[in-house]
């Protein structure tokens, strides 16, 4: 299966280009790196590949089809923040439920406690939440995952914890992941191949 951007280009107003004439290729057998400053427009180019951003010009494509907007979106966004995706005044088993219900093993997989799904999100730390939010996106219809430095916060143990189980559950599925991040080590031991962002970007 292949995830393709395609001239991608997007203004917040007319003033001010974040994209222009952007392309990439994703296959689902591959874990694909994108390295850039903060700031550049990385973040912009993950929503409008999972479908947050709609008034953009290019095109997104699955396999060459138009991405369908209803049910569900086979492009999951895992953001940096999971803390604000998650409704405050939802317990995490409906917060985790509003997606599917994983199977106890996978939970396991991930580290997530029992007891944390009767907490509420600010009774959680960054590094148990972001482990609900990887969870929500590992849907069976799930396709692609576009990772935007969803480890950044997190302490180095965490990190490699959570970024050992998602590759081991993308290649068993054979989910395409699109890692976006500034730092260079991480994607070099985690990718197939590295994408710069400022080569990638006309602005």
């Amino acid at each position: 299966m292949n995830l393709k951007a395609s001239n991608i280009s997007f203004s917040y107003n007319n003033k001010r280009q974040i994209l222009k004439d952007i392309s990439l290729s994703l296959d689902s057998n591959k874990v694909i790196g994108l390295i850039g400053d903060s700031g550049s427009g990385k973040s912009t180019l993950c929503k409008i590949m999972a479908g947050y951003i709609t008034n953009y010009s290019g095109e997104v494509t699955l396999d060459g089809n138009k991405i369908p907007d209803k049910d569900f979106y086979p492009v999951q966004l895992i953001f940096q923040h999971p803390e604000k995706t998650m409704n405050p005044k939802w317990k995490m088993e409906k917060v985790l439920k509003e997606s599917w219900e994983p199977p106890q093993d996978l939970k396991d997989t991930f580290g997530l406690k029992e007891n944390w799904l009767t907490r509420w999100p600010n009774e959680l730390s960054g590094g148990e939440l972001q482990r609900f939010s990887i969870l929500r996106s590992l849907n069976p219809k799930t396709k692609f995952i576009i990772a935007d430095e969803i480890s950044t916060m997190l302490d180095a143990l965490t990190q490699v914890q959570i970024w050992e189980a998602l590759l081991k559950h993308a290649k068993a599925n054979n989910i395409g992941i699109l890692a976006v991040s500034h730092d260079l080590e991480l994607l070099e031991v985690i990718c197939d191949d590295i994408l710069y962002f400022n080569e990638i970007n006309g602005v």
